[in-house]
Order: structure tokens, then sequence, then C-alpha cells
């Protein structure tokens, strides 16, 4: 009894080691059939995907990278081409984020295109013009498209090397966190033409609205400051009018100091007792020079 309970031990295992040794002779049997069509498989298209509607790069130029329409890639065996070096070759490119590049066995090479998204564009004082992405990288200009996005000028000394680098200097960096607080809440982003780096180094904002200059002074509490514009421009600049003031102080952060426009002054004289007892919510004062 025992004896026949070990044969049938043993004869199992012996089926499950053959059954092992069949599925194994398949697979080695099939990737020598897939790699033998591949190196006979050749390079028929090349399909290019580029979301997003801002094209810094365009079809055109991925074309003039990897040289498509000169088939250096279409009637070669898909053997011979290197795909990894396409993904180098494109991610080379400043505008381009990352890329992906795959095969399928019908001879279509598929590259997906992810672009940097620029949200900033800084004029230095060394009149250099550049980009700064989500990510505060700076990127040269495109001959393809303009970024409608925020820009800023003044005495701003961050230099720019002509290739995708990170922000160096304190100032520049918090000119761009002031962008991204900006571009981030569409109120702002409707009301904020311009960031100016004034000749003391701090940061004034454009208005679209008014001709008055907003004084921030650095990126220190945004959510406070741009909070205290808001209640100033709902509370204080309808009682007086949008150009009432030359300067619109947010550099404290309990107050909000406006001063007042020289030609409004005396027209102003007798709104001057109603205006001043202004009261901004979360006791931040108004107080005008």
């Amino acid at each position: 009894m025992l004896w026949k309970m070990f044969k049938q031990r043993i004869w199992k295992y012996i089926a499950i080691g053959f059954a092992w040794v069949v599925s194994l002779g398949g697979v080695v049997v099939l990737m020598s059939f897939i790699e033998i069509k591949k190196s006979e498989v050749v390079c028929k298209d090349v399909k290019i995907y580029i979301p997003g509607n801002q094209y810094f790069i365009d079809k055109q130029e991925v074309d003039h990278i990897l040289k498509v329409s000169s088939h250096n890639l279409i009637g070669r065996k898909m053997e011979n081409i290197n795909i990894h070096n396409l993904e180098k070759k494109l991610n080379a490119n400043p505008f381009v984020e990352n890329a992906k590049v795959y095969a399928d066995m019908d001879g279509i090479i598929y590259i997906e295109i992810g672009q940097r998204q620029p949200m900033l564009r800084i004029m230095n004082q060394f009149d250099q013009d550049f980009y700064v992405d989500q990510h505060g990288l700076k990127l040269p200009l495109s001959i393809n498209f303009t970024a409608q996005v925020i820009a800023a000028n003044g005495f701003i000394e961050e230099p720019f090397g002509g290739k995708v680098d990170t922000l160096h200097t304190l100032l520049a960096r918090e000119v761009f966190k002031t962008a991204d607080f900006i571009m981030k809440d569409s109120l702002w982003t409707a009301q904020i033409a311009q960031i100016y780096v004034n000749q003391a180094h701090e940061i004034e904002l454009i208005p679209r609205v008014g001709n008055q200059r907003i004084l921030l002074g650095n990126a220190d509490s945004l959510a406070i400051k741009f909070n205290n514009l808001k209640v100033f421009y709902k509370q204080a600049l309808p009682q007086v009018g949008w150009d009432a003031y030359k300067i619109i102080n947010l550099k404290y952060a309990n107050q909000v100091v406006g001063v007042k426009n020289d030609m409004k002054k005396d027209s102003a004289k007798n709104k001057t007792a109603a205006s001043d007892s202004t009261k901004l919510k979360k006791d931040t004062s108004l107080i005008k020079n």
C-alpha cells in the first residue's frame, strides 16, 4: 500500500516536471518566433502625440529632431532603431518635460511628448528674456509660440544661460512664488497685468484696472496680503474712485496703506473724514497719506 502511494507521488512529480519543461519550451519557441518576426519588421509610420494647446514644440520640430521626413526612421528595420536614443534626443529639447517612445509589432513608432508649462516671463536688468515653468525652471523663449503668462521686469538680477536651469537668486524665487499665487487665482490673473521689481528690490504689482502701483514688498504671507487687497477694493475704492491712490502698500501684515494722488487730494478733502474712518475686515485698517 505504501509502495503504491509512493509510486503515485513519483508519477505526479514527473508529470508536473514534464509540464514545466513543455511550457518553458513553448515560451522559448514563442520568443524565438517574436525575435525572428521583429528582425523582419520595418518601420512603416511615426505617430506623434503632443497634448495641450500650447505648442512650444510641434510635430514639425519633432520631425526635424528625429529626421522622420528624410526617412531616417521610416523604411528602416525596427531592430536597427534605438528607441532609447530617440527618447534621449527629444528630452534634450528645453521645451520637453518628458518624452515616451515605443513601437508595436506592426512597425508603428509612437511618440508622446509632455511639454513644459511656463507660468512667468522674466525680463532681467541685463536685457535677457526667458520663461519660468511651473517647477521654477528657466526656459528660453520659443519661435513657435508665445505663452500668455504674467510678465516680470525691473531690477531683476537673475541671469540666464540659454538653457533649462533653476532660479539662482532669492528675489527671482520670490517673484516666481508671487506669479504662481496670481496664476492660480482667476481673480488676480484677470486683475494683475505685470510684476515689477523696483530699485529697492521690492515687488510691485501693476493692475489692469486703476493707475496705482501695488507695493507687495516680498512674497511672505501672500494669502493675507492679497485678501487685504481684495477687501480694500471692495470697501475703500468704491468710496473714493479707482484713481484716488497712486500707491497701495500691502507690505504690512495688519494694514493697507493708501498714498493719495496729488491731483486728487484737493478734490477729496470733503471726503477725508468718511474715507479715513473706513475699516477693513480682520482688524486691517486703511491709512491714507
